[in-house]
């Protein structure tokens, strides 16, 4: 688990190095177990980041904070969000998102993340990147399994290190 910790931050670090303005907008529906994690942790870095970093919360529609993204005028949008990958519960995977259809991923999102992520590149010229961890639980009920909260925390703490 550590060397998975450690990739993981290898990868934000390189991908966020000249990052001057960040969106995280975190994705997940609250009734639904670990599909919740990426709200979980737009929410845990509030109030923790500088005013270069714009945190969202878009629980399960990121396309209704299309302008608002593209309004901050980001070099770089991190997506973070459940998805079922074939992994361990809690690790996770940074993705580009033309490499979206490569994994056998689900959506529980009305819009699908790869025309999302096709629409912002159009839009903006920010460097995209889905964060993406493996739910253990996604069915219906409220809170994160240990698994998937622990990774949460790593992945906060990690972004609280190398976010602008």
């Amino acid at each position: 688990m550590i060397s998975r910790g450690w990739k993981m931050e290898g990868e934000l670090k390189t991908w966020l190095s000249n990052a001057e303005k960040v969106v995280v907008a975190g994705i997940g529906n609250p009734i639904r177990m670990d599909d919740f994690v990426g709200t979980k942790i737009a929410q845990d870095l509030k109030g923790k980041v500088s005013e270069n970093v714009y945190l969202i919360e878009c629980e399960t529609v990121p396309e209704n904070f299309i302008q608002k993204i593209i309004d901050f005028n980001p070099t770089h949008v991190l997506l973070v969000d459940a998805a079922i990958l074939g992994l361990e519960p809690g690790d996770s995977r940074l993705i580009k998102p033309e490499r979206l259809a490569a994994f056998p991923a689900y959506s529980t999102h009305a819009l699908p993340l790869r025309i999302f992520c096709e629409y912002l590149a159009e839009t903006t010229e920010a460097k995209i990147a889905l964060l993406l961890i493996e739910p253990k639980k996604a069915g219906f009920g409220e809170g994160l399994t240990p698994e998937v909260e622990a990774s949460a925390q790593k992945i906060v703490d990690i972004l609280l290190e190398i976010l602008p």
